[in-house]
């Protein structure tokens, strides 16, 4: 029997679906309009992926989904959950408030159940003061009801996470099971204010994903597929549908990491610079050994500082639909976009709208629609805009690059037809076949991951041998997650001194990944 895979990548715009067999060819790829109800688009997606292709459905073992649901609901502040807000640190932690620094709309919406508890860390580990377990407890009983999850962060819980973990214990004691709890030593970095927000946000956005979650199930089942189905997080590897609902907040930016990992696979090129251009914004990220260059910063999620892993994505509003404002000889390009609706808009499609697509089909760059229609325009202004969008993206690679040397650009996206062959700061431009859906072939593509981080008392003698058991934990991690155990390897590990820490203590973490196991 042969083994098929779907990988599906739900835009702002489009809904990707691409079919590839057992030895990762693609079958067939598609592209479809996003729904407002995102299971309606997947369904469409899949049943014409079925219908083309002529695979028995019963083959289809895998699918996979990349999503940018939880983004847009933090984004446009929509359908989230009413989220209690626990801080253990009373009362070295009350100087700065939780949510301080938070746009003023999003704190409308999460600042109605704010708490700070006794108890905490200090950085070495050592207690700061003991956990009010009494305090949670009522705060629980106080809860019931009016809120459906719960976000806990400790001062140096990354360090000593014991009191945020009794602390789930209380509220799941009082509350029940099903409350959604998120730690934020499991969310988020050193660094209090930006890992609290990263676990608010986590704990908004957990009906959002179960809502996704399920429709994706749902258009599957629909469509007669019973694959295992994975979720796409924001390191370019899977997780599964329990890991994505405790999680949701590490699908952020799987879109950008989907296409990154679509490109390298379609190109066979693990170190380049990938330029993404869909239908609202150009994604410019960075391939290192086939993986998407982690952020180093605190990154703003909606507005919101935070500090939980995420690539390192210069993202820009220029794409397909982008919308072009003429005023005479000036004109303005975007950053707002005719999206999904470019085909009834653009003017090259009988709408009323220039966009950025009229003004490469009216230079001749790209045939699509009806060029008369643009075709009164100015040639020489079209030719103006057309170089400033160049430049834009020309602008933005060379602020993702850590050297002035040219680098491989690879263009993929729907809207990748759009630019030239020569960019300014590339060594090579590639235009691969099928890159118009690197992030859907991106995310059926994509490996199960594991990781470990720990705190270890390293000495001169002992370091090897910890360090190896730090690589087994990971690989066997991976391995109980899905992936093939001939096929694991470790792609990431540091071990950092904490100098702070008695007895040589260090942080070592490592990250495995391997291809799912067929089996």
């Amino acid at each position: 029997m042969m083994t098929y895979r779907i990988g599906i990548d739900v835009g702002g715009t489009n809904t990707d679906g691409v079919l590839l067999d057992r030895e990762m060819n693609v079958i067939h790829s598609l592209k479809t309009p996003t729904t407002t109800d995102v299971e309606t688009g997947i369904y469409h997606a899949v049943h014409q992926l079925m219908k083309a292709s002529h695979i028995d459905k019963e083959d289809i073992a895998f699918a996979m989904l990349g999503t940018t649901q939880c983004t847009n609901a933090i984004v446009e502040r929509k359908k989230l959950n009413k989220v209690a807000v626990i801080r253990i640190g009373a009362p070295a932690g009350m100087a700065i408030m939780p949510l301080t620094g938070v746009p003023e709309d999003l704190r409308s919406i999460l600042d109605n159940h704010t708490y700070i508890v006794e108890g905490g860390h200090e950085f070495n580990g050592d207690v700061i003061s003991a956990l009010n377990e009494t305090e949670l407890k009522d705060i629980a009983e106080d809860l019931k009801g009016k809120v459906d999850s719960i976000a806990i962060t400790s001062i140096f819980s990354p360090v000593n996470k014991d009191h945020e973990s009794r602390a789930e214990e209380i509220f799941r004691d009082v509350m029940g099971d099903d409350i959604a709890v998120s730690l934020s030593s499991e969310v988020g970095s050193i660094g209090l204010l930006e890992r609290e927000n990263a676990t608010i946000l986590n704990a908004a956005i957990i009906d959002v994903a179960k809502t996704t979650a399920d429709g994706f199930e749902k258009a599957l089942m629909n469509n007669g597929i019973a694959a295992k189905v994975f979720f796409c997080q924001n390191d370019g590897t899977l997780m599964s549908k329990a890991y994505t609902l405790k999680y949701p907040i590490l699908t952020v930016a799987c879109g950008p990491t989907n296409s990154l990992r679509g490109a390298s696979f379609l190109t066979d090129n693990k170190d380049a610079i990938i330029v993404d251009v869909g239908g609202t914004t150009t994604d410019i990220g960075v391939l290192v050994k086939g993986f998407p260059r982690q952020s180093s910063i605190a990154v703003e999620l909606g507005g919101v500082r935070t500090n939980f892993r995420m690539p390192d994505i210069n993202a820009i509003g220029l794409g397909g639909g982008t919308i072009i404002r003429i005023d005479g000889d000036s004109f303005k390009i975007g950053p707002d976009s005719v999206g999904h609706r470019l085909q009834e808009e653009a003017l090259v499609f009988g709408g009323t709208t220039l966009t950025a697509t009229d003004v490469a089909v009216g230079l001749g760059v790209v045939k699509l629609g009806n060029p008369e229609k643009v075709s009164h325009v100015d040639k020489n202004l079209f030719a103006a805009i057309y170089g400033r969008m160049v430049e834009m993206v020309e602008e933005a690679i060379d602020k993702i690059k850590t050297s002035a040397t040219d680098a491989p650009v690879i263009l993929v996206g729907g809207g990748s037809v759009l630019l030239p062959e020569q960019i300014q700061g590339a060594s090579y431009v590639l235009r691969p076949e099928n890159g118009g859906v690197a992030n859907a072939i991106g995310s059926a593509i994509s490996q199960i991951s594991g990781e470990i981080e720990k705190i270890y008392s390293i000495s001169k003698d002992n370091r090897q041998e910890i360090l190896d058991k730090a690589k087994q934990l990971a690989l066997t991690e991976t391995i109980e997650a899905g992936a093939d155990s001939n096929k694991v390897e470790i792609v990431d590990m540091e071990s950092i001194p904490l100098a702070y820490l008695p007895g040589n203590a260090t942080r070592v973490k490592v990250k495995a990944a391997g291809d799912l196991a067929l089996g």
